[in-house]
């Protein structure tokens, strides 16, 4: 092979405007190994051959290669050699460049797939065609091909176009390859480096280079694939190369993780088969993977707190899918199809939103219900709903949000959807733990009372002094009666019990937030349980607190309230309820006027006869079998 001048193709500007490194790099970055093989791998699935009946195969290798067998490695150490930063992130990104670029031998990943299209239109380079997928994928940066076949490109993971620039993070050097095999069985090998705007040899230059030849009227064209075994593909596909990968990215356990993570429908539909340094995980050994606690530790249902991975799939393959139907605010309905699982022992509820392609987008919390006992995987039922749901994607695929979206009533939909999922899903949880958990009915209080009684008398014993009568002899006194004296012993113990009430309400004084976000020296309390009074009906609840006999709230007008969720256990949850969400309407008895809810927190109660009385309009998803601790600010 004779060996061109130079491998990588830089693009000449006027002046450098811009030495910093590309953002969305760092994105990409910070989501770790899961941005990674979520990208590769879907991109693969995108890329299924059309008629295969085979799954999408994507083999993963991670190892080393000899840094001189790095095609153009020399030219891009010359170019990393003269750049300069212009702020402390950029110097400190270039000097661990040239720490990484001199290390030999260098640990690499791949991601190679088959049964997939690979690229078309190599040849053609730059002078690509509408039908050339090569040209938009190795020149254009934030582009995405669209396919011609509809029903297609609605199944597609991707669309933003950026996804790309994800394996360029991983990378040490901010350097990647791509090999390509086309129908023909024709060979090319491109590749991109992220650099910054600099100065090399007298003249200026873009940020990004081209690892492509270059014809006299300035055309990039991809080179022949003749170089290292690493970079070979001799099947129809394409195959991703990184090299100076990451000490981040090199943890294989991760990589397992995110591959079962992200694609357990897809493995589990047959869609898919990953090898991992010949490790395969398929529809048969993903079940194995999963449940061996050296790669997931949290197994039980009542262990799962960060992974819900095995639970997902138990989910998936043992509960019957049911139709449901979530609408946005034009009134459209999605139709979609919910495996939902019920078990006490369940401590934290997430759904897993599924695109049709099988690669999860999110865990998501159903409001008001993030610590019920469920699991469950919610996937779009037909073309459209899995479009609308590509739509609210953000670009690394990793959740459904309204925040990416320009037209303000496309965010204003997508938003009224997605907190409708909560809704909708939020009405079945209600309607679940209303059956598994109905009312006790009638309670047979005769014991406690007794208990109470006997609790009661002796602590009142505590408290006051004896009198002891005796009859004829010393030997024959019996306690006849006690009553209260000013006794030493008394003194004592009222002096030791006011000190004791006096710490308890200096304990309870704090700076505390006036909802404004400025800090008020506040007092909060916590109610006691004999002073609430609380009426859930049909489609609202009474409150009614009583402050008779707490001198703490002596001479206070108003007071603010905040409500804390309990479980069975005791244990507190201050951020499980939206109070704004679950009580659209909070009335001031009062006065008869609305209050406001700031910062979850319903402010300026008034206090009238030592009471406050608040009458709450409940929303549809409220979940009324839900217990409270009620505090109180002054």
């Amino acid at each position: 092979m004779t060996l061109p001048e130079r491998y990588w193709q830089f693009r000449k500007i006027a002046a450098v405007e811009e030495p910093v490194f590309n953002g969305v790099l760092e994105k990409f970055y910070n989501m770790g190994i899961d941005g990674l093989v979520r990208e590769n791998i879907q991109n693969s699935l995108d890329a299924k051959l059309p008629g295969c009946p085979l799954p999408v195969e994507v083999r993963i290798e991670t190892g080393e290669i000899d840094t001189e067998k790095i095609p153009g490695i020399h030219e891009i150490r010359r170019r990393i050699q003269v750049l300069k930063g212009e702020n402390s992130y950029t110097r400190d990104t270039i000097d661990l460049m040239k720490t990484n670029m001199v290390k030999s031998p260098t640990p690499y990943i791949s991601f190679e797939d088959r049964n997939t299209k690979g690229l078309t239109g190599a040849s053609q380079g730059e002078n690509y065609g509408p039908e050339d997928t090569w040209g938009v994928y190795a020149y254009k940066k934030g582009v995405h091909y669209f396919e011609n076949n509809r029903s297609l490109e609605n199944l597609r993971g991707g669309s933003h176009g950026v996804g790309k620039i994800a394996s360029n993070a991983a990378s040490g050097l901010y350097m990647m390859y791509f090999a390509n095999c086309d129908q023909e069985g024709r060979q090319h090998l491109g590749g991109t480096v992220q650099l910054i705007e600099h100065i090399f040899q007298g003249q200026n230059y873009r940020a990004t280079g081209y690892f492509s030849d270059m014809d006299e009227n300035g055309v990039l064209y991809p080179y022949k694939n003749e170089f290292d075994p690493v970079f070979k593909k001799d099947t129809r596909g394409l195959k991703i190369i990184i090299p100076f990968l990451r000490n981040q990215f090199c943890d294989k356990k991760q990589i397992l993780r995110s591959i079962c993570d992200n694609f357990f429908v897809a493995i589990l539909s047959g869609k898919l088969v990953v090898y991992q340094n010949g490790l395969k995980i398929d529809r048969e050994t993903i079940l194995q993977i999963v449940n061996d606690r050296d790669n997931y530790p949290e197994q039980e249902e009542s262990e799962f707190r960060d992974n819900f991975t095995p639970l997902y799939i138990r989910t998936f393959r043992e509960e019957k899918p049911s139709a449901i139907v979530i609408t946005d605010k034009r009134r459209a309905e999605h139709r979609f199809l919910l495996y939902l699982r019920y078990s006490g022992e369940i401590k934290r509820g997430r759904i897993a939103i599924v695109r049709r392609i099988g690669m999860k987008i999110e865990d998501k919390k159903i409001r008001n219900y993030a610590n019920s006992p469920f699991n469950g995987v919610l996937i779009p039922e037909s073309e459209a709903e899995d479009m609308f749901l590509k739509t609210m994607e953000n670009e690394s695929h990793s959740e459904i949000s309204d925040k990416h979206l320009k037209d303000p009533e496309e965010q204003k939909n997508a938003l009224r959807f997605i907190n409708n999922i909560s809704k909708r899903i939020g009405e079945l949880m209600s309607e679940i733990l209303k059956k598994n958990n109905p009312s006790d009915g009638k309670i047979d209080t005769s014991d406690l009372l007794y208990s109470v009684e006997t609790s009661f008398r002796k602590d009142l014993e505590k408290q006051i002094s004896t009198v002891k009568l005796t009859r004829r002899n010393k030997d024959s006194q019996r306690t006849l009666v006690k009553v209260k004296t000013h006794s030493r012993t008394n003194t004592r113990q009222n002096a030791v019990k006011n000190q004791q009430t006096q710490n308890r309400q200096r304990a309870g004084r704090a700076r505390k937030r006036d909802g404004h976000g400025d800090p008020q020296n506040r007092v909060r309390y916590s109610m006691n349980p004999e002073s609430i009074q609380r009426l859930v009906l049909k489609d609202k609840e009474i409150l009614q607190l009583d402050f008779s006999g707490n001198k703490q709230y002596d001479g206070e007008k108003t007071c603010d309230v905040s409500l804390a969720v309990i479980d069975g256990a005791g244990r507190e949850y201050d951020t499980e309820l939206n109070v704004e969400q679950s009580y659209p309407e909070i009335r001031d008895k009062n006065t008869g006027k609305p209050c406001k809810v700031i910062n979850n927190m319903i402010k300026d109660v008034v206090i009238q006869n030592n009471q406050i009385h608040l009458e709450m309009k409940m929303s549809d998803q409220f979940n009324r079998s839900l217990k409270f601790v009620y505090y109180v600010e002054v």
